[in-house]
């Protein structure tokens, strides 16, 4: 065994990173969740003996393997497998109902389906009968020319994949780990879906770098708080709605010993200001990171706690990439002013993905957009919202996730979601769906909002639920739940 850890280049294939980081030290854990760990040489193997399995179903350079399993190690078994033979992992929810996941196979097309019987397409169902022993001999190297295949985090309606153009080599992810201070050899908690784009993008990343992907079935905060202490986690990433609720469970004196964190990222949706000011004092400022970026993965932001004091509402500055705010017509609007976010990763950069099931907004010059709005001081992004999200009230813009961060700065508050109603006066009207952890009016909801929100910003009328608003990925559908309270109220 080397003493040193093994070093490559932009080149190297996914599986030779891999297959290098088990001959280095093949007894570590690779890949672990409450029932099971993989050593890296088990990985190795086992994700042998599947790519054989999926070669015999018919799978080829080139092929879409649509990965219907739960938050387990088998996860990573198929996605280094689906590598093995060229092939692009397409995760999906493991609780996808079947006429959803029916549309997605319609549009994916894979060669084969792991985890869920169909009629059809192949399948294969996990754990394997058999397999190869650790050590013996080994696929010959093929390199995916696209190294994943989600869903859109945001998808409302028809399913659309976002197929990613960068090989499954090193220096498609290698150079993002630093970017999130993500360290070689380091142990990962990874509590977010592993269907979803972000759990499958950063336990890929701790794979490369020689660390440990520890997986949770599914996030609570006693258990989140748990595996980082029992394990010392050096990283973690979280959605805005897990750290709420690990917040929650910290104040109201739950034990905890996060001292092992080295850093801490978020993502996916709008965090509030104060829950921002919360992690930043429990773990020191240099130890918590936001991101923005998307799916697409065109740019990134980043920012960490003295960012979020120095720039508060701020996600940082970009990091990769470059972004432009516009107006409806397309061209550039004055600093400070919102408008829509365009991206690109450069004028003479290939472009990072490719639609399957919709069209990309694109310039003739390769700026993208995908709805998102905001804003650019002294070079600091402001994130607004979602083009299709923006409610006008009596002409007023008005922008949800602002409110929804006002509204989760309640202490009884868990997640929020707002929603525009049809109004014969102004057009339409604000309505809140509330998730609270204690009794909670909507009197008092007003009076916590008029504090922070001009008064065409606060919610006339509420509804309370004791369902979870956002799903796994902090991701909330609104529309569903506009459909849901019109249904109710009309």
């Amino acid at each position: 065994m080397s003493v040193h850890e093994p070093e490559f280049d932009a080149t190297t294939p996914f599986v030779e990173v891999l297959r290098r980081w088990a001959e280095h030290a093949p007894d570590r854990p690779a890949v672990s969740d409450p029932d099971r760990t993989l050593s890296r040489a088990q990985l190795d193997a086992d994700s042998d003996a599947l790519a054989d399995a999926f070669a015999a179903q018919g799978v080829r350079a080139g092929s879409l393997v649509t990965i219907a399993l739960p938050n387990e190690v088998a996860f990573f078994t198929a996605v280094v497998a689906a590598w093995k033979v060229g092939a692009t992992p397409q995760p999906v929810s493991s609780r996808s109902p079947d006429a959803e996941l029916a549309r997605v196979l319609e549009l994916a097309k894979p060669a084969l389906v792991v985890g869920r019987r169909v009629d059809g397409v192949p399948s294969i169902d996990l754990p394997l009968q058999g397999g190869r022993e650790s050590g013996g001999d080994r696929r010959p190297g093929v390199v995916a020319a696209s190294w994943k295949a989600p869903l859109s985090g945001g998808s409302t309606g028809a399913p659309k994949l976002i197929v990613s153009t960068l090989p499954a080599r090193y220096g498609s992810l290698a150079p993002f780990a630093p970017l999130v201070r993500m360290r070689s050899q380091g142990i990962s908690i990874i509590p977010t879906p592993l269907s979803h784009n972000m759990g499958l993008l950063f336990g890929t990343l701790t794979l490369l770098t020689g660390g440990e992907v520890v997986i949770l079935p599914r996030f609570t905060p006693e258990s989140f708080v748990r595996v980082i202490d029992e394990r010392r986690a050096t990283w973690a990433i979280a959605v805005p709605t897990m750290l709420h609720r690990t917040e929650r469970l910290l104040t109201e004196g739950g034990l905890a010993d996060l001292s092992s964190l080295e850093a801490v990222a978020v993502g996916a949706s709008a965090c509030p200001q104060r829950l921002k000011e919360f992690w930043a004092d429990r773990l020191g400022p240099e130890r918590m990171i936001e991101f923005y970026s998307t799916t697409e993965n065109q740019v990134i932001a980043l920012a960490d706690g003295g960012t979020w004091r120095s720039h508060p509402g701020s996600v940082g500055r970009v990091v990769v990439g470059e972004l432009e705010v516009r107006d409806d017509t397309g061209a550039a609007v004055p600093e400070g002013t919102v408008g829509e976010l365009w991206m690109r990763r450069g004028a003479t950069e290939p472009i990072p993905y490719r639609y399957l099931g919709a069209q990309a907004r694109r310039d003739d010059d390769g700026w993208d957009s995908v709805g998102d709005l905001g804003s650019i001081r002294n070079g600091y992004v402001y994130l607004a919202d979602r083009a299709s999200d923006m409610i006008i009230v009596g002409g007023s813009n008005v922008y949800p996730a602002e409110v929804e961060a006002a509204l989760e700065e309640h202490p009884s508050v868990q997640s929020s979601c707002v929603i525009g109603l049809p109004d014969d006066e102004y057009g339409s009207r604000l309505h809140a769906i509330v998730q609270a952890s204690s009794p909670l009016t909507a009197e008092e909801l007003i009076a916590h909002l008029r504090e922070r929100l001009t008064p065409y910003k606060i919610p006339r009328t509420y509804t309370w639920t004791a369902s979870a608003i956002r799903d796994d990925a902090g991701k909330v559908r609104r529309s569903a739940w506009r459909e849901k309270v019109l249904s109710e109220q009309y």
